[in-house]
């Protein structure tokens, strides 16, 4: 099977372990939650992989940052929900921590990458 450039950048590959991970701990929630709030931190951690696909797709490097800073924000919207669900008790604050850790290597690589595309015009 052929390999898209993207899925060879490690932010990519990091990406997708976050979202690997994310799933996993959503499984710990409670079944009021697997449409709600669980639904939305799905959608939120698969966004950022599908931005870096669709951004690194792009002709322009205009649009490969605009679309990286959408996978950023996408980010931030996961380790928002992911922070209310430790108060609302759904994960632990160690799992938490876990999880953060992967979204703070990915946010670092989703912004080294970014300010290269920027940096060129």
């Amino acid at each position: 099977m052929n390999e898209y450039s993207y899925q060879t950048l490690n932010v990519y590959k990091d990406a997708k372990a976050l979202v690997i991970d994310v799933y996993r701990l959503l499984k710990l929630y409670p079944a009021e939650e697997r449409y709600a709030l669980c639904d939305q931190i799905r959608r939120a951690a698969i966004s950022i992989t599908s931005n870096i696909a669709e951004g690194m797709s792009r002709y322009s490097d205009k649009e490969k940052a605009h679309f990286l800073e959408i996978a950023y924000a996408s980010m931030m919207e996961v380790d928002s929900q992911l922070d209310i669900s430790v108060d609302l008790e759904y994960i632990t604050q160690d799992q938490f921590a876990n999880i953060r850790e992967t979204i703070n290597t990915v946010g670092k690589q989703l912004s080294a990458l970014r300010a290269k595309y920027i940096t060129k015009n």
